[in-house]
């Protein structure tokens, strides 16, 4: 078929709409085994894959669909069901599996799935790997004999060793007590695990998104929607709110007021406090190009060094384990610190902030706020089939013109959104009614060819 020609690995993962190529259940089937073919290399049955989902309904069809590839190739399967994607990063490890896949896509609405590989060690694969398996499912894949065909099996506690694990990463001896919370977990894998760990440390939990019903993960609640988290804090008067993705590995902090903290103003304060205790490996974070030019100036004044890489989480994981470094993330929340987990963790990240409030006495909103933003645009640009429109003339003269005039003053970022079919749009520049005209002209010219 030709759309086997086609890339199959995205920037996190391979991601689609549900029952379109690649999200299919036969081409999910034989990525399954693809993996399994990569993974089982003494043709033993030793090995096992855990597997764990968000609460999108496509998961159903996929995790049925990822366990026959994966037993056909002699893979011994552990089903996790619902479970945050940190969560299969941790249980990886912690159960010696040799292989831990998430079935979800973020913050992306229901329709759509995903699936996200992660290595012995925890850690998402490498690209390296990826190739290999890609490889192998463009080719035949040969079926274990029927002798050495995989189990599979459901875990019943997994969701609770993430959870007391998660609760181990409070520092100190500090506890939640007299602190009321609100945890919008966007009716997604954490709508369990989060309002239990922070009720079990002793916060008042007020949770929000923790209804799902196969149709409403992320749908005006979570980390993109933050405003349901804000109002949910401002009606109950509560001290803090927690805004989770839909795999909650992201997260957005919400003050008393209602104020919204994304992931620049996060890292901010967390590389402040653990550089003050001696704890910021490195002597830097590590963030991605979106992250804002004010968090870069603030860095500076406090001694602490920045990493910039590519957009995309595994990205910053890389560069945080080639430097050294223990504390990373993305704008967007995803906030990675290796001293606690292998990947973005959203609920571990929360801890960290509601520590802060805990450890000083503040309120949220003397904490939220670490540095001035530089004023930044991002527009997103909905594209179809036709082709690449930053490849356009047009649009390269108008990216072109906007940096001429933007000069010294600010930066563009126009990209390829690696999960989307999207060009994301993003510029900063002081002077906001400038930047805002820029931005408006390339975006017209992308809307012009897309």
């Amino acid at each position: 078929m030709a759309e086997t020609a086609e890339k199959l690995f995205g920037t996190d993962g391979v991601r689609g709409r549900a029952n379109s190529w690649p999200m299919t259940a036969d081409a999910v089937l034989k990525l399954g085994a693809a993996a399994g073919r990569y993974f089982r290399r003494d043709g033993q049955n030793r090995h096992r894959v855990v597997i764990g989902k968000d609460t999108r309904l496509s998961g159903y069809m996929l995790e049925n669909a990822l366990t026959a590839g994966l037993t056909s190739t002699g893979m011994n399967v552990l089903l996790l069901g619902p479970v945050p994607t940190p969560a299969v990063g941790f249980l990886t490890r912690s159960m010696r599996a040799d292989l831990g896949v998430m079935i979800s896509a973020s913050h992306n609405p229901h329709h759509d799935n995903g699936i996200k590989f992660f290595g012995p060690d925890g850690f998402k694969l490498s690209d390296a790997a990826q190739h290999e398996i890609e490889a192998l499912f463009h080719g035949e894949i040969a079926p274990a004999r029927p002798d050495n065909i995989g189990r599979a099996k459901r875990i019943d506690d997994g969701l609770g060793r993430y959870v007391e694990y998660v609760k181990t990463t409070f520092p100190g001896q500090g506890r939640l007590s007299g602190l009321k919370v609100v945890v919008d977990c966007a009716n997604g894998a954490a709508y369990r695990a989060a309002p239990e760990a922070l009720w079990e440390l002793g916060a008042e939990v007020i949770p929000v998104g923790v209804a799902p019903d196969g149709f409403n993960i992320n749908r005006d609640c979570g980390s993109t929607h933050p405003e349901t988290a804000a109002e949910a804090v401002v009606r109950h008067g509560a001290d803090v709110g927690i805004s989770l993705d839909g795999d909650a590995d992201r997260v957005m902090i919400i003050d008393e007021n209602g104020h919204v903290a994304d992931g620049d103003q996060i890292m901010a304060l967390l590389a402040r406090r653990w550089k003050e205790a001696g704890l910021l490996r490195g002597g830097a974070l590590v963030a991605t190009v979106m992250s804002n030019l004010g968090l870069e100036r603030y860095l500076e004044a406090e001694g602490i060094g920045l990493v910039r890489t590519p957009v995309g989480d595994r990205h910053v994981v890389e560069a945080m384990r080639e430097g050294g470094y223990n504390l990373g993330g993305e704008q967007s929340g995803h906030i990675v610190m290796t001293d606690y987990a292998t990947t973005g963790d959203g609920l571990v990240a929360a801890l960290q902030f509601l520590a802060a409030m805990v450890d000083t006495g503040a309120r949220a909103s003397e904490l939220v706020r670490v540095f001035d933003r530089v004023p930044q645009v991002l527009e997103n640009v909905r594209y179809g089939a036709g082709g690449d429109p930053l490849a356009a003339a047009g649009v390269r003269a108008a990216i072109k013109a906007g940096e001429a005039r933007l000069g010294g003053q600010g930066r563009l970022l126009i990209r390829k959104s690696g999960t989307e079919p999207l060009i994301r749009v993003m510029g900063e520049c002081e002077d906001e009614a400038l930047l805002r005209a820029v931005i408006g002209e390339i975006v017209a010219a992308v809307q012009a060819v897309a």
